[in-house]
């Protein structure tokens, strides 16, 4: 597998984190930020699971800017092989 060089940047760690600590964050928002998170600092990817969900978010509209952008960022980090 090879190591992913992409990295969650500061201001989306922080929405990240922000809707952590949200107790009225939607299941799907808080999923995104801990994948957000998750790869903040680290060579981890987007598992498919996760790179599914993002892609439902963001063809939706009835999520938030912020889980939009969220879920763009898990894209972002996701396995370009598959």
């Amino acid at each position: 597998m090879n190591k992913n060089t992409k990295q969650s940047t500061p201001k989306v760690a922080s929405i990240a984190a922000a809707t952590l600590n949200d107790k009225n964050a939607s299941k799907i928002a808080k999923s995104l930020a801990g994948s957000v998170v998750a790869q903040t600092h680290t060579g981890k990817q987007t598992g498919a699971g996760m790179e599914s969900k993002a892609s439902n978010v963001l063809q939706s509209d009835k999520y938030s800017d912020n889980t939009k952008t969220l879920a763009a960022s898990v894209l972002s980090q996701s396995n370009k092989e598959r």
